[in-house]
């Protein structure tokens, strides 16, 4: 039987596999760059969507607690996200480039500090992780587009 931190550690990495081949593709098949960006968006949209998923079970066992946060704020921020990521795929794409860099870092935010004490320390170090290299195709993917779009 595989521990459930194996597996989410093996999930998580998968999970970069779409970000980091899409980006590629940009700069390897650029005749493709126009389906291959909003494919990079609709995947992000998608694991963003999913990750605030995860406030709900949190908000469910807190009942009536508020440390460090309620029930109410917990799913708020869960449907924050969860819009955002939809929102996001109705913007041009300078917005979606900003929208997406900045929900991951403020998702990664929420969770390191105040969801820390429901995670176990592996998940925040492979959070942290898996925050970073999508950061950083977002980025990567919004130098590509102002790059490209600079040129002409």
């Amino acid at each position: 039987m595989i521990a459930v931190a194996r597996l989410a550690i093996l999930v998580g990495i998968a999970g970069l596999v779409p970000f980091i081949g899409l980006l590629a593709g940009l700069f390897l098949m650029p005749q493709y760059s126009v389906a291959l960006l909003g494919y990079f968006y609709l995947y992000s949209a998608g694991i963003l969507a999913f990750m605030a998923g995860v406030y709900w079970p949190i908000a469910m066992q807190l009942d009536n607690c508020s440390y460090p946060l309620s029930p109410i704020v917990t799913i708020l921020l869960s449907q924050v996200f969860f819009v955002s990521a939809g929102l996001g795929l109705l913007l041009p794409v300078t917005g979606q480039i900003v929208l997406y860099t900045i929900a991951y870092l403020a998702l990664y935010m929420v969770d390191a500090r105040w969801m820390k004490v429901y995670w176990p320390a592996w998940y925040l170090r492979l959070r942290l992780l898996l925050t970073s290299v999508v950061v950083v195709c977002q980025l990567t993917a919004a130098a590509w587009f102002f790059l490209l779009h600079a040129a002409h």
